[in-house]
């Protein structure tokens, strides 16, 4: 009887073995997912893309800020859409993408939309972000934008009129649902993050 187990308990182990061999033969030859998501966007693709952005933030903002979102980015022949993380660890608002359109060089095509890089170059106020969530209600209270008949809708977002990051809050002072859709009107204020400024006030309606 114990030389049965004993023989169960080397087959056992055998079977291990092999098991973890296997393992870590299938280990060596994967390859990694960080390098499988590199690999959709061609590196000189990426080095032009990459030298764009900082083009307008500087490569210090670039490195300390802003990564590439190999998930989002992606190839539409003969394009690619290239998409890019930013986010400010010490202003969690700052947690936005970035994106814009390249052609198989690399160069930007300006006939598409780019959104989300700031202008810290040219403007380095733009780059400040000095009002967070906070500030930007007190802003909203002191500048009369009504209560409403529930909370305030409040985002942090890129404006593309305006070519920056802005506080929108929206107020909604009447809302309506049936049969004949959604209809509501308020009021809302969109402030500069990084000086405060009201930049403009005004009323809104969905019929």
């Amino acid at each position: 009887m114990k030389g049965k187990l004993f023989i169960i308990i080397q087959l056992m182990q055998i079977v291990i073995i092999a098991l973890s061999f296997s393992f870590l033969i299938n280990g060596c030859n994967c390859i990694p997912c960080n390098e499988k998501e590199e690999a959709q966007i061609p590196i000189e693709v990426l080095k032009k893309a990459d030298q764009f952005i900082i083009s307008k933030t500087g490569d210090e903002f670039f490195k300390k800020y802003i990564t590439a979102d190999f998930l989002q980015s992606k190839h539409i022949a003969p394009n690619y859409l290239m998409v890019y993380k930013f986010y400010m660890p010490e202003k969690q608002f700052v947690d936005e993408l970035i994106r814009f359109t390249v052609d198989s060089t690399g160069k930007v095509l300006t006939q598409y939309e780019v959104v989300g890089i700031p202008s810290c170059n040219t403007n380095p106020n733009d780059c400040d972000f000095v009002v967070d969530e906070k500030i930007a209600r007190q802003i909203a209270i002191e500048n009369g934008l009504p209560k409403g008949i529930k909370d305030w809708k409040i985002d942090f977002a890129w404006e593309s009129k305006y070519n920056k990051y802005v506080w929108h809050l929206l107020s909604t002072l009447k809302e309506r649902k049936g049969d004949f859709g959604y209809r509501a009107n308020g009021e809302q204020i969109v402030i500069d993050p990084n000086n405060s400024s009201v930049i403009y006030q005004d009323s809104w309606q969905i019929k």
